[in-house]
């Protein structure tokens, strides 16, 4: 667990919120959003406390605690945040009273001016919809007149409504074996987490010791100070401290998990959850997508396949959607997807830094061949002629998925003659869904695929693949279309395609993907799109570069392709070499025009 400081400003937002997505490759059991009255932490502003959370909990799948503090706020507006995190998918939330602003509490006009009235009005408003936590504090609160007192505060707390306690930091297992004890004895049953904090630099554990009030031991104290101007030797020294105390708590049986406070930086957490043996990344998956944890789309276990590399864009233009398909998409005449002008701060922008991305996909541009090559250079692995290696592209904002590898060398080919290749899956006919690469879903299941391509290509590979589909009718459905929205289909009109399915024990057959006509035609406004949002806007405006992306995006057609045939071999490749062969025949002569 872990607990981001939302002191971000926007462009950090999208560099940052990737991270999410690597805290919770470790399956953390949540992670916390602090809340900061200063930073109007309630607003629609990308970088709030409301907006963060929301991202952690919709875009990325992770179980999320909102703290919230009484501090400038009065009740009515608590309410309105309150509402607002329950709109957004929000479940749970830490009540705090806050620090004051200044050097003394202020009390609101209309406020609540301790924990307990927040944790009663929570539940008074919301009923049981809000898990809640609260803090308690192993030394007992700074302003509290004794440790019995607060303790007696903290039972009041849990009596309210709360539902676990999250500990003030400390530095010794014992003192929190002695807290949970004294808990124990005055009736406190609910779950107590221990705060561990992180000792990264020197500076940050001055002014957290200042903050909490809390007395450093003398022995931590003798190791800091003759490293003090060393970061990396106090970080080395955090890191072996946080796994002792761990260690300590975790042999006390008194823990039911541990609550890591970050500041924002957690590679030293991730390794500290290594060594405990606590950092688990379990490579199979519950549905091939990346899942929401917001509340109304639990039972979402179906999507179009288009947006595989991108689930972020997906569930963002979705997000007003009422329901959600599950079991099976059905006949989706008019999918509402939001439009691309309201887009979020990242979806049409990538994480990676303009430097870096001009690195890989070249500073300048000479020619469409060009442009095969970054896409060639991004599926080989090799760098390219700047030493760099190419981990992304505008429509796959992440390295290849591990299953690409098994077409790597098909892909390799097809890129190298300009079929750019932005999605694909290989057929799948009853594997194990615990694969390690090709498995997802409950253990003991079997998954199948039908094989898909889709790629961008120009004008007169169309024409050619074209002519050699007419083979291949009653097998391959087929989706052409331009940006204008031109579009050509052999697939029954508004008819999905289930493209990937999964059998398992006692349960429905789950179909996850689907190539959907109706969808697909939203879709293709994103992905043309991102040829100039993403890689466009790299060069200057009516430079040779610009011009040859805004080139590919003004006459290419987008293309899927997919191979009903299983249980086959896979026919795609077979599709795209007839292609080439096709283009590679020389022009006939007005004789042999004639002849034929």
């Amino acid at each position: 667990m872990a607990a981001p400081t939302p002191a971000w400003t926007a462009a950090a937002l999208v560099v940052r919120a990737p991270r999410f997505d690597q805290m919770g490759a470790g399956g953390p059991l949540f992670i916390d959003v602090t809340w900061h009255p200063a930073g109007d932490p309630g607003s629609d502003k990308e970088t709030s406390s409301m907006t963060i959370a929301s991202i952690a909990v919709n875009y990325c799948g992770l179980e999320t605690v909102l703290h919230m503090t009484c501090c400038c706020q009065s009740q009515e507006k608590i309410t309105c945040h309150l509402h607002k995190a329950k709109r957004l998918g929000l479940k749970n939330i830490l009540a705090l009273r806050g620090d004051p602003v200044g050097d003394q509490w202020k009390e609101e006009e209309g406020g609540f001016c301790y924990a307990v009235d927040l944790v009663k009005h929570i539940r008074s408003e919301f009923g049981d919809y809000f898990d809640i936590g609260v803090a308690g504090y192993p030394k007992g609160h700074p302003d509290a007149g004794s440790f019995e007192s607060d303790l007696k505060f903290l039972k009041e707390k849990v009596s309210a409504g709360a539902d676990f306690i999250i500990t003030q930091l400390f530095f010794e297992a014992d003192t929190f074996c002695q807290f949970v004890k004294a808990c124990s004895e005055i009736g406190i049953t609910c779950p107590i987490l221990p705060g561990i904090f992180l000792i990264q630099n020197y500076h940050s554990l001055q002014q957290l010791v200042k903050l909490s009030k809390l007395e450093v031991p003398q022995q931590i104290k003798d190791k800091i100070e003759p490293i003090k101007d060393n970061d990396a030797a106090i970080c080395n020294y955090g890191i072996d401290q946080a796994v002792s105390l761990c260690q300590r708590l975790l042999a006390s049986g008194l823990v039911p998990g541990l609550h890591f406070y970050t500041l924002n930086r957690t590679t030293a957490a991730v390794e500290v959850l290594k060594r405990l043996g606590m950092w688990t990344e379990d490579p199979r998956r519950f549905l091939p997508w990346a899942v929401s944890a917001h509340p109304k789309r639990w039972e979402e276990d179906v999507r179009p396949i288009f947006w595989a590399s991108r689930p972020k864009s997906y569930i963002y233009r979705t997000q007003e959607w009422d329901e959600f398909p599950k079991g099976r998409w059905g006949n989706s005449s008019s999918p509402a997807f939001g439009e691309l002008k309201d887009c979020y701060l990242f979806y049409l922008k990538s994480a990676t830094p303009t430097e870096e991305l001009l690195k890989m996909w070249g500073e300048e541009l000479n020619s469409e061949e060009s442009v095969f090559e970054v896409f060639m250079r991004y599926f080989s692995g090799e760098p390219n002629q700047n030493g760099c290696q190419v981990t992304c592209l505008p429509w796959n904002d992440k390295p290849l998925a591990t299953d690409t590898g098994l077409m790597k060398e098909q892909l390799l080919r097809m890129n190298q003659r300009g079929v750019l290749t932005i999605n694909s899956q290989p057929n799948v006919n009853g594997q194990p869904s615990s694969h390690p690469v090709l498995g997802w879903g409950p253990s003991g299941g079997y998954v199948f695929q039908k094989a898909y391509l889709e790629f961008f290509t120009s004008p007169k590979t169309v024409e050619a693949l074209l002519q050699v589909l007419k083979k291949y009718e009653f097998r391959v459905n087929y989706h052409v279309v331009n940006v204008k929205g031109e579009n050509i289909t052999n697939a029954p009109e508004l008819q999905p395609n289930a493209v990937t399915w999964g059998i398992f024990p006692g349960r429905e057959i789950i179909q996850p993907t689907v190539v959907d006509p109706v969808s697909f035609m939203f879709w293709k406004d994103e992905a043309f799109a991102l040829w100039i949002k993403q890689w466009g806007k790299l060069y200057d405006e009516e430079s040779p570069s610009q011009k040859i992306i805004q080139c590919i995006h003004d006459n290419y057609f987008l293309v899927n392709l997919v191979d009903n045939d299983f249980p086959l071999d896979n026919c795609l490749w077979q599709v795209i070499e007839d292609t080439f062969e096709l283009l590679d025949r020389p022009p006939q002569t007005d004789t042999e025009m004639e002849a034929t």
